[in-house]
């Protein structure tokens, strides 16, 4: 009998140990029935408590401050701007990014908690100098826990964490540039439709110039070579034609993918006309430089800061001993039945101790290492500072001079409608030929598509200047 028992103690440490790699847990497939709409916990903190409806896409609509692009008073641009926001393949990549970090966080933390496995064994034997066998089976249960006192596995999900929320910005960056580009794509589109309108009109004047030229050399009242010239300059005029209508093309299917729709249908993409846009925005004389702190690249690079410090003091606390405990529970029966009880459990629980002393300069290395990191991290803090305001200063020096460029532009455009009005009444009156006018008609178009080249720049500098102040509203005006 006692022999019987002592075989059963050596296969219930056999199983013990056994068990001690394998971890075992229930498996369960589930259809998804229904795709939940709610917002992602990690961005509950981005939606407005005020709102009686929420959906997971409200934080995405924050990132960009939609209210903002109202201002342009287009709502073909509004629509574009929210297709790009949930259809974009690059935003849904940054949001899955971010959720790929939120689970980083999750397993980390799981290290600051204790472990349990579990398994189950069965177990044959034949006791020494019986004739007959036995089964017996086993359950064992094994408990560790690292006494996390120095907050070491603490750091390392603090650490984490920054990480994750520097995800949340780097999101936040993506969503601000996207729409930021749909902005310019749209505008740059629309100011390619005048454009070529316009050109399509100076293509007419020239050839309607050559082929006067050419009948007034016919008359040899032209020389060939002011008919070569003019000629020339149709051609010119039909090339430049040309290339503007293949820069709208890629301009369309650019606009296409960045709203996430096939460039197949770029040519039926719905936009604005330039003369009809009349956007309501003023530029700021003046902006503080505390508006680079709402910037999501100012604010992660702040993070990262924070974390190549926790960095350090992690690599520091790898001096310390570990504080280990193990627990252990075994249930061995020669029967189920009785397989659950206290006669048949085995009880173990045991601690240790353990605390580097020989590892080849490797620890000295690793916080000399993170040491170095934070000295490069910080440094590119300090110039993230400074690029900030620099763009933050151009954008808003573009917005400024090129206001007062187009304002000067349209001032030459008036003058030169009016000296138009003026040669057309004296080629009404007979003192100019058809020729001299038509050059001042072409004249007056040209000035037109500087008018709505510089319109758009205006309109443009204002999204560089709200992508430099990190979507938030500049309401500065002195």
């Amino acid at each position: 009998m006692r022999k019987l028992k002592k075989v059963k103690k050596v296969i219930s440490i056999a199983l013990l140990a056994s068990f001690l790699s394998i971890n075992t847990m229930p498996v369960f497939a589930v259809e998804n029935q229904k795709t939940s709409t709610a917002t992602p916990k990690q961005f509950k903190s981005m939606v407005s408590k005020n709102k009686k409806q929420k959906t997971s896409d409200d934080y995405k609509f924050a990132y960009i401050n939609l209210n903002w692009w109202e201002n342009f008073n287009d709502d073909i641009l509004n629509n574009y701007i929210q297709k790009a926001v949930l259809n974009n393949y690059d935003l849904k990549m940054a949001t899955i990014n971010v959720e790929e970090y939120y689970q980083n966080v999750k397993m980390q933390f799981a290290s600051e908690l204790p472990s349990a496995t579990g398994g189950f064994g069965p177990a044959w034997y034949k006791a020494p100098g019986s004739t007959s066998s036995d089964a017996a089976f086993g359950v064992p249960i094994i408990v560790k826990y690292e006494a996390d006192i120095f907050l070491k596995n603490h750091n390392k999900t603090k650490a984490v964490k920054k990480l994750y929320e520097g995800s949340k910005l780097d999101e936040r960056a993506a969503y601000i540039s996207i729409a930021s580009a749909v902005g310019s794509t749209y505008f740059n589109i629309i100011n390619l439709d005048k454009v070529i309108d316009l050109q399509e009109e100076i293509v007419k004047i020239r050839q309607e110039i050559y082929d006067l030229m050419l009948a007034s050399n016919k008359e040899g009242l032209t020389s060939t070579a002011d008919t070569v010239k003019a000629n020339k300059a149709l051609v010119q005029g039909q090339t430049d034609l040309i290339e503007l209508k293949k820069n709208r093309e890629q301009m369309l299917h650019q606009l296409s993918v960045l709203i996430g729709e096939s460039p197949e249908k770029a040519s039926s993409l719905e936009r604005s006309s330039l003369d009809n846009i009349n956007y309501n925005i003023a530029v700021p004389s003046q902006i503080p430089s505390e508006i680079i702190t709402h910037r999501p690249d100012y604010m992660k690079a702040e993070l990262m800061v924070e974390k190549a410090g926790i960095d350090v003091k992690v690599a520091r606390k790898e001096f310390l001993p570990s504080i280990n405990i193990l627990g252990g529970a075994i249930f061995n029966a020669g029967d189920l039945g009785s397989l659950f009880t206290t006669k048949n459990m085995l009880l173990g629980l045991a601690g240790g101790i353990m605390t580097p002393l020989f590892q080849g300069g490797s620890l000295i290395a690793n916080l000399k290492l993170k040491k170095a990191t934070y000295e490069r991290v910080l440094q590119n803090y300090y110039k993230t500072n400074l690029t900030a305001i620099q763009e933050v200063n151009d954008a808003l020096v573009a917005a400024k001079l090129d206001k007062d460029k187009m304002l000067q532009t349209e001032h030459q455009y008036n003058l030169e409608k009016t000296d138009y009005k003026y040669n057309e009444d004296k080629y009404n009156q007979g003192t100019i030929s058809k020729l001299d006018l038509i050059q001042y008609q072409e004249n007056l178009l040209t000035i037109e598509k500087l008018v709505a080249q510089q319109k758009v720049e205006c309109m443009t500098d204002a999204i560089s200047l709200y992508k430099a102040t990190g979507s938030k509203p500049y309401d500065y005006v002195n």
